[in-house]
């Protein structure tokens, strides 16, 4: 079954106690905050906000367990992140520079309008295949990784799983915390949260970014200059067709249209949705989003679902 989905922006000023009684939730609800890695167990205001009747999964204390009793398992998995990372920083290399020249391209101020349209085209699709590449990639590594160590017959992991699905089949809402999304995916990934979601699903920020098949991480106003747009890899999946940048005003430079306009046609057709302060998105039957939902047009403007 296809679980109900509400997307929200960060929750500095929490909105995530009205939006789960308005969807009229009055059973058990689990939560996830394993992107806030060691301060996971530090979920009292949450809990307090869910009317107590949260249940925190522990998917960080859970695979920390894992480490701990499986040191075979643990020294394998070191390695593969260690392999993940490598090529995380090889892809970068490459992106850097197809970016660059890509809107090196696009803000050329010169030259025949239809000539810079076929270059922009041909740029972007460098840009695109170099991600294409980047994904395939993870995954196949992924793949390796999984199929060599399988997890699901490693005795803590296995253990671990039975609990957390033992805990998702009795709740009726599962609420996802933000924080680190490279390590709240790991946690979802390798306790299997999704094949036993409950009905309904709320998510912000990081959570709801793990909720995506592509994440993509972003900042333009980093100390050091703006960093490159980049794929991390493939998320849990449970909503596809959707690119999600939380704190987008804060961490994009929006009036900067030649940048907003690359990555619309980098990612499309997967729609790039803007998850403000405040925002609410509760999609659609087939997971679509609500025509009032903000996303980033291919002119780089950000405007409404229903003017995209």
């Amino acid at each position: 079954m296809t679980p109900s989905v509400t997307l929200l922006g960060p929750q500095r000023r929490p909105t995530v106690d009205r939006v789960v009684q308005s969807l009229g939730v009055e059973g058990r609800i689990a939560t996830v905050t394993a992107g806030w890695q060691e301060r996971e167990s530090d979920d009292a205001e949450l809990v307090s906000l869910l009317g107590g009747r949260g249940l925190n999964l522990r998917l960080h204390a859970r695979w920390l367990d894992v480490l701990e009793q499986d040191r075979e398992y643990a020294a394998a998995e070191r390695e593969h992140h260690a392999v993940l990372d490598e090529l995380q920083q090889l892809y970068l290399l490459r992106l850097d520079h197809a970016v660059r020249a890509t809107l090196a391209v696009a803000e050329r101020p010169t030259g025949h309008p239809r000539t810079q349209v076929m270059a922009i085209e041909d740029a972007v699709a460098m840009v695109r295949l170099i991600d294409a590449t980047h994904v395939d990639r993870v995954r196949e590594v992924n793949a390796a990784f999984y199929g060599a160590w399988r997890p699901q017959e490693r005795e803590a992991i296995a253990r671990h799983r039975a609990e957390v699905r033992d805990v998702l089949s009795t709740s009726e809402c599962l609420v996802i915390a933000g924080g680190h999304v490279g390590r709240l995916l790991a946690v979802m990934h390798l306790f299997h949260v999704t094949p036993d979601l409950p009905a309904r699903v709320v998510a912000w920020s990081a959570g709801a970014m793990a909720l995506t098949s592509r994440v993509v991480l972003f900042h333009d106003g980093a100390v050091h200059g703006p960093a490159q747009t980049e794929v991390l890899g493939e998320g849990v999946g449970v909503i596809p067709r959707l690119v999600l940048f939380p704190h987008a005003r804060r961490r994009l430079r929006t009036g900067d249209v030649t940048r907003m306009s690359l990555l619309a046609r980098r990612f499309a057709p997967a729609a790039c949705v803007v998850l403000d302060d405040g925002v609410r998105l509760d999609l659609g039957p087939d997971l679509r989003l609500p025509p009032d939902a903000r996303v980033i047009g291919a002119d780089g403007r950000i405007v409404e679902t229903s003017a995209a």
